[in-house]
C-alpha cells in the first residue's frame, strides 16, 4: 500500500468557523478556482460566476456559511488572515450592491441569491460534499470546475491526480498504528520523535517548532476569547453562549484582563475534581461557541470538533504542569499523528461517517496525546485513542437546523471528558490485556460510516435535527 504523506499542518489548520468541510474547504476551493481563473484568462475578461452546492454542502450550508465562505474565497480573502469582525459587513456590502470583487481586484456583477445555488436534492457520486463553479468569459465561451470539500479543510479537485500531492520522503513511513509502534519500537523514539523526523521532510525542525506553536497561541487566544465573550450565538436558534456565565462564575466575578493572568488565578482556585471537570468544559464550550459565531479557530481535525483538542491540551497545561513549550509541542506532534492515521484508515468528515468521525477523532486525538505527555508508553498512547473512538463509535451528525450549536457544542465537553478519562484508564493498565487494537476500532469506524443512515451524515435530515421544533428566520 502506498503511503499518504500528512503534515501535522494539514491535521491542524488556522481559519475561521463554524465548519472545516462546510466553510473552510469551499473557501478554500473558491481560492483554487480564482487561481485557475487568474492562470487560463485576465479576470476582466470574467461576465459571472456561479457556484452550485450539492448535497450536505447545500442541505446545511446556510446554517455552516457556506455561501459566506465561497464568497469570500472568490474574493481572494485568507481564511488564516482576514480580520473576522469584517465577515459580516463584507458579505452585506455584496448582497447590497450585487456585486463583488473577483480575486480581489476585479468587480463584477454578481447577486448572491441566485448565482450561488443550494440543490438540495442532487449529491455528486464522490462526496456528498460537492460544489462547482460555472464560469461566463465576456467573449462568450466558458467552463466549469468541481471540487469536493473532504472533512477538515482538505479539498480534491474533480480530475485531479492527488496521489503525488504534498508527496515527500518520509523517514518513517505510516499508514496505520502498526505501522506507527513498529517504528517507535525499532528506534525505541516515542510517538511525537518519529513524527517529528517526519515532519523534517517539509521543513526544518525550528520551522515545525514554530507553526505548531503558533497553532497553539491561536487555540489559547480562542480559549480567552470565548471565555469572556458573551451574547447570544447567530443563526436564529436563539441559543445563549455559556462558557462566559461558566468562567464569571468558576472566578467568582474577578475581571482578568489577559490571558496569563486569568491561567494564573484558575491554578490558584483548586485541584478538585468538579473544578477541574467544570474548567474543561468551559474551555470546550468557549472554543465552539467562537467558532459557531464565525470566529478564528484551529480545525482539530475539524471545526466541529475544534474545541476537544485545545481543551485537553489547556487541562494539562494548567492542571498537569504543561505549561512548557516542549511538552506543548509533543502534545500537538503526537496528536496529529492519530487524526492522520483516522484520515487515511477512514474519515474525518462528518458527511461521510457522522460526528464519530469528528468528535469521535478528536477525542482519539487528545487521548494519546495526553497519554504520551503523562509519561504513558507508545502503546498506552495507542490504547487511550482506541478507547475514546470506541466509545464514540457510531455517533451520529445531526445538527438541528444545519447550524453548529445543538448539539455540537456541548459534544466538544463530552469529547474532551471521554478523551482524559481514556487516557487515565490507558495509564494505569496493560496494554498487552487489550482486546481491541486501534487499527480495528479505525476500521470498525469506516465500517460503521458506510453502513450508517445518509439521514445522519451532516444533512439535518434525522435524529435530533427533526425531533426539535424550531423557527428559524429566512435567510
Amino acid at each position: 500500500m502506498p503511503h499518504e504523506t500528512i503534515s501535522v499542518f494539514d491535521m491542524f489548520k488556522i481559519g475561521v468557523g463554524p465548519s472545516s468541510s462546510h466553510t473552510l474547504g469551499p473557501w478554500r476551493a473558491a481560492l483554487r478556482f480564482v487561481e485557475t481563473l487568474r492562470s487560463r484568462t485576465s479576470l476582466d475578461q470574467v461576465a459571472a460566476v456561479t457556484v452550485l452546492l450539492y448535497g450536505s454542502l447545500a442541505k446545511t450550508g446556510k446554517g455552516h456559511g457556506t455561501d459566506i465562505a465561497v464568497l469570500l474565497g472568490l474574493c481572494n480573502e485568507d481564511p488564516v488572515t482576514i480580520d473576522v469582525n469584517s465577515i459580516t459587513p463584507r458579505i452585506n456590502a455584496i448582497h447590497d450592491k450585487k456585486e463583488l470583487m473577483l480575486g480581489g481586484e476585479q468587480v463584477i456583477a454578481f447577486n448572491a441569491a441566485e448565482q450561488v445555488q443550494f440543490l438540495y436534492h442532487e449529491t455528486l457520486p464522490f462526496h456528498p460534499n460537492g460544489l462547482s463553479f460555472l464560469v461566463s468569459l465576456k467573449n462568450g465561451q466558458g467552463w466549469s470546475e468541481t471540487y469536493y470539500s473532504i472533512g477538515g479543510g482538505f479539498v480534491v479537485k474533480e480530475g485531479e491526480d492527488n496521489s503525488h500531492k504534498n508527496a515527500v520522503d518520509l523517514s518513517f513511513p505510516i499508514n496505520t498504528a502498526d505501522d506507527l509502534l513498529h517504528w517507535c519500537m525499532k528506534t525505541g523514539m516515542a510517538i511525537h520523535e518519529v513524527v517529528m523526523e517526519n515532519e523534517n521532510a517539509w521543513r526544518s525542525e525550528d520551522a515545525t517548532r514554530a507553526g505548531v506553536l503558533r497553532i497553539w497561541h491561536t487555540m489559547k487566544d480562542c480559549i480567552y476569547r470565548g471565555c469572556h465573550a458573551k451574547g447570544e450565538l447567530p443563526g436564529g436558534l436563539q441559543v445563549r453562549r455559556r462558557a462566559f456565565d461558566l468562567n464569571k462564575k468558576m472566578i467568582q466575578g474577578h475581571p482578568y484582563t489577559d490571558y496569563e493572568s486569568w491561567m494564573k488565578a484558575i491554578r490558584a482556585g483548586g485541584e478538585g475534581f468538579h473544578y477541574i471537570l467544570d474548567w474543561v468544559s468551559c474551555f470546550a464550550l468557549a472554543v465552539n461557541e467562537e467558532n459557531a459565531a464565525f470566529g478564528r479557530v484551529v480545525t482539530a481535525p475539524t471545526n466541529g470538533a475544534a474545541g476537544v483538542i485545545p481543551a485537553v491540551l489547556q487541562y494539562f497545561v494548567t492542571f498537569c504542569n504543561g505549561h512548557d513549550d516542549d511538552k506543548i509541542i509533543r502534545f500537538l506532534l503526537t496528536a496529529s499523528e492519530i487524526g492522520s492515521i483516522f484520515k487515511k484508515g477512514a474519515t474525518i468528515s462528518a458527511a461521510m461517517g457522522g460526528c464519530q468521525a469528528e468528535i469521535g477523532v478528536s477525542s482519539a486525538m487528545a487521548a494519546a496525546a495526553l497519554t504520551e505527555s503523562m509519561g504513558g508508553t507508545q502503546r498506552q498512547a495507542l490504547m487511550a485513542a482506541e478507547i475514546a473512538m470506541e466509545h464514540h463509535l457510531g455517533l451520529t451528525c445531526d445538527p438541528i437546523g444545519g447550524l453548529v450549536q445543538v448539539p455540537c457544542i456541548e459534544r466538544n465537553t463530552m469529547g474532551a471528558i471521554k478523551a482524559i478519562t481514556a487516557s487515565q484508564l490507558a495509564l494505569q493498565s496493560s496494554p498487552d490485556y487489550a482486546k481491541v487494537s486501534l487499527d480495528k476500532v479505525v476500521k470498525t469506524m469506516w465500517d460503521t460510516a458506510l453502513d450508517m443512515s445518509s439521514k445522519y451524515k451532516e444533512t439535518a435530515d434525522g435524529g435530533l435535527a427533526i425531533h426539535i421544533p424550531i423557527s428559524l428566520p429566512e435567510c
